[in-house]
């Protein structure tokens, strides 16, 4: 018999190859009320596996911060890195704070953008520039008197997939994408190599996650469910006062998880706020999946996932953004002041385009201290 010559398939989800066995084995997040479980039907969320032991790998102190590496090992998938900022000093119990990390195109890294870290990565110092206003956001956060944890979300940094040998489809666009590098004399890094490879490599993804019975924004909400469990039991963190910030795709991030989960009593979402129909037909394809899960529509337009929690929110609009029409924006902000009464919504319009500038920082950090300052009250 002639042998097989026949060229091997490499893995579509290379790194994540437990990834389907956890999600038969682990089918149904199971929330605390009808609206949070409805979402997290919808979003295709699965139970985790219990709480993670966590591992501190070091501690340093600078500038008034001290930053902690921790990691945790999830039911599949690559160990999930995360950090914990404090104010330096404090031996107090403080709020705490989970810091989400963008989309950005920007998948080799993930929450080391919000980080002063002793030794930042070229692509996380590019993200802070060009979407952060240059700030550290989670540092920033802490120096204000927050426990701050921020982690590596699935297919981000710790969490990527292995695209060292891509699968065909992105293998093939990837191809396209080098010989473009290569006609305007481009030498790409390993992180615009891996970026460019992601970018492609995010359809298969989606795709692995609707056959699984899941979605992209799914599996991004059980890793950060998993984080918040964590950080309401890591030691000075108060479990009764947590929130949540994210920018851009952390805003839905921060959206998604205010509305899962009845531990967050404060949300920031900043430029990530419209309606669904505002995206047709011209600005759908300014997004990812993490913001387009099939069938979400159906069970309520993007703001209106806010009704069913009790969190307060703040909402920060870009009237420049270029992702989002202004009507959209100004529609959602109607409908958030009609389904959030009694000051649990407040929204902000900044000039300028899609960016965390810092001004914004800053109101998102005080909308956090006086909103969790509240959740401390017993009038609360």
């Amino acid at each position: 018999m002639a042998a097989d010559t026949k060229e091997s398939r490499p893995s579509a989800i290379a790194g994540h190859e437990d990834w389907p066995a956890y999600v038969r084995n682990h089918p149904r997040y199971t929330a605390a009320t009808p609206a949070a479980q409805g979402l997290a039907d919808a979003l295709g969320v699965p139970g985790a596996s219990g709480r993670p032991d966590v591992t501190v790998h070091w501690e340093v102190t600078h500038d008034d911060v001290t930053t902690s590496q921790l990691s945790w090992q999830l039911g599949f998938g690559p160990r999930t890195t995360g950090w914990l900022a404090r104010p330096a000093g404090s031996t107090e119990t403080l709020p705490g704070v989970l810091a989400l990390h963008c989309h950005g195109g920007n998948k080799f890294g993930g929450a080391d953008r919000l980080m002063d870290l002793p030794d930042s990565h070229p692509s996380a110092a590019a993200a802070r520039a060009g979407h952060y206003d240059g700030r550290s956001l989670a540092s920033e956060t802490a120096r204000q008197g927050f426990a701050v944890l921020a982690h590596d979300s699935f297919a981000w940094g710790s969490r990527r997939f292995d695209l060292s040998t891509p699968p065909w489809r992105t293998a093939s666009a990837l191809e396209a994408r080098q010989a473009q590098w290569r006609q305007d004399g481009v030498v790409p890094s390993e992180a615009d190599h891996y970026n460019a490879a992601a970018g492609f490599h995010e359809d298969t993804v989606a795709k692995t996650a609707g056959l699984l019975g899941t979605s992209l924004a799914g599996m991004v909400a059980h890793d950060d469910l998993a984080a918040l469990d964590i950080l309401a039991h890591l030691p000075g963190v108060d479990a009764d006062r947590l929130g949540c910030v994210g920018f851009s795709g952390g805003g839905g991030r921060s959206l998604a998880l205010a509305a899962l989960s009845p531990r967050i009593r404060a949300s920031v979402v900043t430029c990530m706020m419209t309606t669904f129909e505002s995206l047709l037909p011209a600005y759908l394809d300014a997004h990812s999946w993490l913001l387009q899960t099939p069938g979400l529509w159906k069970l309520g337009d993007w703001p209106e996932l806010t009704g069913g929690s009790a969190a307060r929110f703040l909402v920060q609009y870009a009237l420049a953004d270029e992702l989002f029409p202004e009507d959209g924006m100004r529609q959602a902000h109607r409908t958030l002041e009609a389904l959030n009464g009694g000051g649990r919504y407040t929204g902000s319009f900044w000039p300028g385009g899609h960016v965390f500038t810092a001004a914004m920082q800053d109101e998102a950090i005080g909308f956090l201290a006086a909103s969790l300052a509240l959740a401390a009250s017993p009038a609360s």
